[in-house]
């Protein structure tokens, strides 16, 4: 009786420890999973919006301008920006799309992994690729946590896009004016058209790259497209999420450079009605698409393609080349 008292708590301990041992190691696991995405994000924004900054800003002015948009005046815009203010003017607003591209795109690749991981658990998927409704609701939602967090940031990089150098010195100087002349609440006029635009962007764009893929990988036989097979699927992503929610980029930018171009923009539904009255619907709503179909499709592409390949990289770092994404 004596040896089996002193025999039970032997037993209790060899079987408890494996299991605190496992707690940390899975807490770490963790950790790295949302460090390498996040940093993989980061890269990913900043390459992509680089890659396109001039023809990002060309587009703005267009958006925020009565102008009609042609790819002749586009190009004309370009060449005279690059005359009258040199070379580097065309990237002017880059450092701000930076400030806000960089913890944009981390948090909504974070996010999305993170998400998907939820709502796989929710529906039952865990481990294998979501079904298309979750798969759609997992980018909407990575989309609009991102947006929540780095608006004042879009705001800012619009602003310097279409004012002369000389308006704002820096982006902590566009700050202090719009708190001081318009108000605090100004950096987050257009917000609501922003996360309408977001959901269908960011929920399309995910769901296409995410679908391309699994179909793929289901008549290929192979588990991992190749790097250029990841530019066309996030092509695809790009030219889909953003034709869908183009408009409401329009007005978000135009409620965004009101203050400094003259114009009022109460709501979404009157500065429609105002851009529609004055330009058209098509010439209006949908001016610089064009250009977005060549700039957004580039930039998505690059987006998706160096966030899949920096993660798995990252992977094979730290747990060598056999595991893969």
């Amino acid at each position: 009786m004596g040896n089996g008292v002193r025999e039970g708590p032997v037993e209790f301990q060899r079987d408890v420890e494996p299991i605190t041992a496992r707690i940390p190691a899975e807490d770490n696991q963790e950790k790295k999973k949302v460090l390498n995405s996040l940093m993989s994000g980061a890269l990913a924004g900043a390459v992509a919006k680089t890659a396109v900054a001039p023809l990002d800003r060309t587009k703005i002015m267009f958006q925020v301008s009565s102008k009609r948009f042609s790819a002749k005046e586009a190009y004309r815009l370009i060449y005279h920006t690059y005359l009258n203010e040199g070379f580097w003017s065309l990237w002017r607003g880059n450092s701000a799309t930076m400030v806000r591209v960089i913890p944009y795109a981390a948090i909504q690749f974070c996010a999305h992994e993170e998400y998907k991981q939820i709502l796989g658990n929710y529906y039952g998927f865990q481990g294998k690729a979501l079904t298309p409704f979750p798969r759609f609701i997992a980018g909407s939602l990575a989309g609009t946590t991102a947006a929540m967090v780095t608006y004042p940031l879009d705001m800012v990089r619009a602003r310097m896009a279409v004012t002369p150098k000389e308006m704002y010195s820096s982006i902590v100087h566009v700050f202090i004016r719009i708190s001081r002349e318009e108000g605090l609440k100004t950096l987050y006029r257009g917000f609501t058209p922003t996360i309408l635009g977001v959901i269908p962007y960011a929920g399309l764009s995910f769901f296409t790259y995410e679908t391309l893929k699994k179909v793929h990988a289901e008549h290929s036989g192979r588990a991992q497209p190749s790097p250029p097979e990841r530019l066309l699927f996030g092509a695809c992503a790009g030219l889909i999420g953003q034709s869908a929610s183009y408009p409401l980029d329009v007005v978000r930018r135009r409620m965004q450079t009101a203050g400094v171009l003259g114009h009022t923009y109460s709501s979404i539904l009157l500065t429609m009605q105002d851009i529609v009255r004055e330009e058209g619907l098509v010439r209006g709503l949908y001016k610089g698409l064009s250009m977005n179909w060549v700039k957004g499709p580039i930039a998505v592409g690059i987006s998706f393609t160096t966030f899949d390949l920096t993660q798995i990289l990252l992977r094979k770092l730290q747990h060598g080349p056999g595991l893969q994404r």
